[in-house]
């Protein structure tokens, strides 16, 4: 998907996965059914391709399911491994909140087109305390952990480590869902291209450029290298505070949104096996960590 508006920092990696960011549908059928959300509130919206797509509670149960078997695995080499602490979430809460660029009044009269500074000082707070595992930089504990060594006192360490095992284990691979993720990116850009998307891009910037900006589309205002720093000016303050003016003006977001939906209804119909396939494989590997998780 997109990167995310200047000065949010991505989601931790801490915990082994990704999230997703909300909850999504886990039926494919949920492409045709699925509601779009209220159209006020970008982070109430649900994209099609999000029921082909892992949700949260399955990246949960899956990295749950992953850190028990690498403890195992560790322990069985004679080391004492303490997985890292997931990082605070900060910016975007699922993944239509920012998608199509930034919405919250007034948050971004404090913060531009930057995170609650609250979610960002925590995440900064996590970082500097070193959220890591607890292995030592290149020691014996971290090299069986990762596989740069093939053996701990002549037991041998599986291939990828420790890690590798456990992704094999419950096929890990299985929730990066690369199908649904390249179909969905390749609709956000071509969703751009659509004639009434093209238009609220241009009455968007005609209407920035009457606040005094000269941005082409939505996008680069957020984009602009000048906000990419983690002070927050006051020129960053005005020109978000416009960019919003504007959106609300144009319903840009929401046009945006619906032609990008209508692309991805498309592209389901034309994949519809090999997205299939790609969900049946994830909800495979989340019983599996099912299995691993419960103990059953």
């Amino acid at each position: 998907m997109r990167a995310r508006p200047a000065g949010v920092i991505a989601f931790s990696l801490a915990a082994t996965f990704l999230l997703a960011g909300c909850s999504f549908s886990s039926s494919p059928d949920a492409a045709d059914q699925a509601p779009a959300g209220d159209p006020k509130d970008p982070a109430s919206w649900v994209l099609p391709l999000q029921a082909f797509m892992p949700t949260e509670q399955e990246y949960g149960q899956l990295s749950q399911a992953k850190k028990i078997l690498v403890g195992d695995c560790m322990k069985g080499f004679g080391f004492s491994w303490v997985p890292a602490p997931d990082l605070p979430r900060v910016g975007p809460k699922t993944l239509t909140d920012w998608r199509y660029g930034i919405h919250d009044m007034a948050l971004s009269k404090e913060r531009g087109y930057k995170p609650d500074a609250k979610e960002q000082e925590a995440y900064d707070a996590a970082v500097e305390k070193g959220a890591v595992d607890g292995t030592t930089a290149d020691g014996p504990d971290a090299r069986a952990l990762d596989g740069r060594i093939k053996e701990v006192d002549g037991k041998k360490v599986p291939e990828g480590g420790c890690v590798g095992a456990a992704n094999k284990e419950i096929n890990a691979n299985a929730l990066q869902a690369r199908a649904a993720l390249d179909l969905a990116n390749a609709a956000f850009v071509k969703s751009k291209q659509d004639p009434e998307v093209v238009k609220a891009f241009s009455g968007w910037s005609e209407c920035m450029k009457r606040s005094g900006y000269d941005y082409e589309q939505p996008l680069d205002a957020s984009d602009d290298p000048r906000f990419g720093v983690p002070e927050v000016s006051s020129e960053e303050i005005a020109t978000a505070t416009a960019d919003i003016t504007c959106r609300q003006k144009t319903e840009v977001a929401w046009i945006w949104f619906q032609a990008e939906s209508a692309l991805q209804k498309r592209v389901i119909e034309d994949h519809a096996e090999e997205l299939s396939s790609e969900r049946r494989s994830i909800e495979a590997s989340v019983r599996k960590a099912s299995k691993i998780v419960t103990g059953k």
